[in-house]
Formats: C-alpha cells, sequence, structure tokens
C-alpha cells in the first residue's frame, strides 16, 4: 500500500512538473498569470473552479459530517448543488463579459471598478487584507488534510506528516501562474471524480446494499443518526437546514472560484461548462455523503470521522486500487492549496500594490502564508469541516453580496461597496465567536443578507446617473 501510495505520488508530482512547464510556455504577462490571457474552455474550467471549490472539504470534511451526523447530511447535497447553480447559472453569465468589458484580473479589481481612485484603492487593501487573513485558515484546512491523509498511508506522525505535505505544496506552486493551477485543479476534479464513483460502490456493497445503511446506523442505538432532521421542533430545524444553504450562498464570494468565470474566453461555452459542473458536484457531493454514512456502520467507533476515507480505502480495496485512492486523495488535497496561494499571492502584488511588487517579494508573501497556515494547522487544531466554513463563508458574505447586485445593477456607490465589504465580512467574523445556531444559521445568513441590503441600499441605476 505504502509503496504504491509512493508511486501514485511521485506520478502525480511529475505530472504537476510537466503542466508547470507547459503553463510557463503559456505565460507572457500579467493577463496570463492571473487570468490565463482569458482563453480558458469550459471543461478546464468546470472542472478547475469545482475541485477549488472542493478538497478537503468534501473528500473528508464532508464523509466525516456524514459519519457524524447521520441521515441530515443528506441536506449538504441540495445545500452545495444550490451554491453551484447560483455561480454557473447567474454568476458566471454576468461576470464574464463584464469582467472583460472592464479587464479586471482579480474579483476585489472587478469589485472596485468605477470607483474613485482613493476608495478603489482603499476597497483594494480591505479587499486583498480579507483574502490572505481567510486562506490562511483555508490553507491551514489543507495542509490538515494533507497530514491526515499521510499519516494514515504511512508510518509517519502528523506533525511531521502536516510539515512535509506543506513544503510540498509550497515547492511546487511556483510551476506556473493561473494557467498551472487551473489545469492542475482539473486534474484534481478528475481524481476526485474517480474517487467518489469507486470507494462508495465498495463501501455499499460492504455493507450488504443501500438499504441496509439505514438499518445499520438505526442499529447503532443513536436515535439522531437517523433522524432527517436532528433538532428539538420544527423552527429549529428550519434554522438548521437554513444555515446548511447558507454554504451555497459563500460560493458567489470566493475569489479562487469566480475568477475561473472571469478566465472564460467565449460566453457561449458556459452552458457546456456548467452541465459538466453540476453533474460533477452531484456524484462527488452524494458519494461522500453515502461514504460517511457505510463507515459509520462499518467502523462505529473511529474517533475522527474525517478519517474514514482512507480507512475504508485501505480496509475494502485491492492493495494497488487503495494506493491509487489514497494517492489521488491526497494529490487532490495538495493541489487546492496551489489556487488559494497563488490568489493570496495576487491579493498582494496585484490588488493591494496594483502590480508594484517583483515576483520575489510574491514568493516570500506566499512563503509566510505557508508557514502561518501550518502554525496553525499544528497548534491549533480544528476539524476540516469547521476550519475551511469559517474561511468560506468569511469570504463570500464579504465578497457575494456586493458582487451580486454589481451584477444587477449598473454600479454601487463607493461608500456602500466598502460598508458592504466590511459588514458581511466583520458580522461573519463576529457571529463565529457566540453561541452556534442550529447549522450555523447565524453567520451564514445574517452576515449576508446585511451586507446584501446595504449593498443594494448603494446601487445606481441607468436612470441616477444620466
Amino acid at each position: 500500500m505504502a509503496r504504491m501510495l509512493t508511486a501514485t505520488m511521485m506520478f502525480y508530482l511529475v505530472a504537476l512538473l510537466a503542466i508547470g512547464i507547459w503553463a510557463q510556455r503559456r505565460t507572457a504577462s500579467s493577463s496570463d498569470f492571473h487570468l490565463a490571457g482569458r482563453r480558458m474552455g469550459p471543461i478546464v474550467a468546470a472542472l478547475s473552479a469545482s475541485a477549488s471549490s472542493s478538497s478537503a472539504w468534501t473528500l473528508l470534511g464532508v464523509s466525516g459530517a456524514a459519519y457524524a451526523w447521520g441521515l441530515q447530511a443528506m441536506w449538504l447535497v441540495p445545500a452545495v448543488i444550490s451554491g453551484f447553480a447560483i455561480n454557473w447559472f447567474f454568476i458566471a453569465p454576468r461576470l464574464q463579459p463584464a469582467s472583460h468589458a472592464n479587464n479586471a484580473l482579480t474579483l476585489v479589481e472587478f469589485l472596485g471598478s468605477g470607483m474613485p481612485e482613493r476608495s478603489q484603492r482603499l476597497l483594494r487593501m480591505i479587499g486583498a487584507a480579507i483574502i490572505l487573513f481567510c486562506f490562511t485558515f483555508y490553507i491551514a484546512s489543507q495542509f490538515q488534510a494533507a497530514g491526515t491523509a499521510i499519516e494514515a498511508a504511512l508510518p509517519v506522525t502528523s506533525t511531521l506528516a502536516i510539515v512535509s505535505g506543506a513544503i510540498i505544496v509550497v515547492a511546487y506552486v511556483f510551476m506556473g501562474g493561473f494557467w498551472a493551477a487551473s489545469v492542475t485543479d482539473a486534474l484534481q476534479g478528475l481524481m476526485m471524480l474517480f474517487v467518489a464513483l469507486v470507494l462508495p460502490v465498495f463501501a455499499i456493497v460492504a455493507v450488504g446494499g443501500p438499504g441496509e445503511i439505514h438499518e445499520g446506523l438505526a442499529a447503532l442505538g443513536d436515535p439522531s443518526l437517523v433522524r432527517v432532521v436532528d433538532q428539538p421542533g420544527f423552527l429549529l430545524a428550519l434554522l438548521f437546514v437554513a444555515g446548511l444553504f447558507g454554504i451555497g450562498l459563500g460560493y458567489p464570494g470566493q475569489p479562487h472560484v469566480v475568477n475561473r468565470f472571469m478566465a472564460l474566453e467565449r460566453a457561449d461555452s458556459i452552458p457546456f461548462a456548467r452541465a459538466i459542473a453540476l453533474t460533477w458536484a452531484a456524484v462527488i457531493y452524494a458519494g461522500m455523503v453515502i461514504l460517511g454514512w457505510s463507515a459509520r456502520v462499518l467502523m462505529p467507533e473511529l474517533g475522527d470521522g474525517e478519517s474514514a476515507l482512507l480507512l475504508l480505502s485501505a480496509e475494502l480495496l485491492p492493495a494497488a486500487l487503495g494506493g491509487l485512492v489514497a494517492g489521488g486523495v491526497l494529490a487532490a488535497i495538495m493541489s487546492t492549496s496551489d489556487s488559494q496561494l497563488l490568489v493570496a499571492g495576487s491579493a498582494v502584488s496585484h490588488d493591494l500594490r496594483g502590480g508594484n511588487l517583483s515576483l520575489a517579494t510574491d514568493r516570500l508573501v506566499i512563503v509566510l502564508i505557508g508557514v502561518a497556515a501550518v502554525l496553525l494547522a499544528l497548534f491549533f487544531p480544528a476539524t476540516i469541516f469547521d476550519r475551511v466554513l469559517f474561511a468560506w463563508q468569511g469570504l463570500g458574505n464579504a465578497f457575494g453580496p456586493l458582487l451580486i447586485v454589481m451584477l444587477i445593477s449598473v454600479s454601487v456607490r463607493p461608500g456602500f461597496r466598502l460598508a458592504a465589504m466590511l459588514t458581511g465580512f466583520g458580522l461573519t467574523v463576529a457571529l463565529s465567536q457566540v453561541a452556534n445556531a442550529p447549522g450555523d444559521s447565524a453567520e451564514r445568513l445574517i452576515p449576508f443578507f446585511v451586507a446584501f441590503a446595504i449593498a443594494w441600499a448603494g446601487r445606481v441605476s441607468d436612470s441616477a446617473r444620466a
């Protein structure tokens, strides 16, 4: 198993190097580095946007949540797919032509377009700070997941596993710009699809069939595992479900996802890309939920449900296939970080200083973010599920409401843009520190709708401009 994992990882790293060399030849300008020269096709855009929004949270976090929650984890599937639908039906068809028209290279630059220079500079500074803060948590979750995968597959300590995974990620992130990150993420998406198609099938067979999952959960003696919503009363149940759907509302505000829409070469390729992305999401998230349920029946005493996927692959699959799945999971976890580190570097070099910093400074920033993320993963442990969702909601509530209103209206007044961004982010952080509402509905929904109301109040129509 260990030898197969090592061979799989070596093959994958060679593939990454080849992608980096290929991408370097296609990167001749700032537009190439940040947005692949706006020449991205629908297949790479769909797979890379999907994979970069998922990774460790999907493979380990969602399956771990299904392991812990039981049947009520079913709500994660429509909640997440709703976010894919918002992005591909509403955001992509509007953002693609709008960003091409104003030549914005990042989401924050697009949100600041048309503002007076001083206000635009302030908005870009605030936006960059939010991205750096949130991505430190986000990347920490990826490093923690890589550590979990390495520790489960090889005889090493968790500390060594996390540090090793981080070194590998930081080492290959500079192999190319946006082209390399996107093609790598597309490859990651295919590998994740393979895992989601193969492992749940073996798990269902091991349980005895789909019908045996419910019976197996019921036999464990914990009534909460077989409740559709484990909340005392209709109102709290509604809040729980609404809170999970709040995850979907975070999709428009993810800079490492929506920049794929900005990079799409042609707007008429969006329907094809949308079909790929929505199909991918349905297979991946349903597969991980089913996997988590099956793992709870087969391995009811796990201390950490987020290790279920890797343990099941070792238990149920032939050595060669199990090593391929474990290596694929690890590669998928690692490669997501390149998009996040690239966006974090862009936040400093392009958004914070208008592209005036050197490549050496870019690299230093990425190394510092990597070090901070490693320290967070090592000394402030949290579940991958919780850590990713905190960063996810911070980004989603800071940028998503404003982006939606700007794509509906002609513009939003500068003061309202700043207020919407700061309120969405600040309320998310503040509410995350108080007692959790069911499904974390307070920190997911209240900041989003307050920020949306502020942006909506500041909208400027064509008639107002005239």
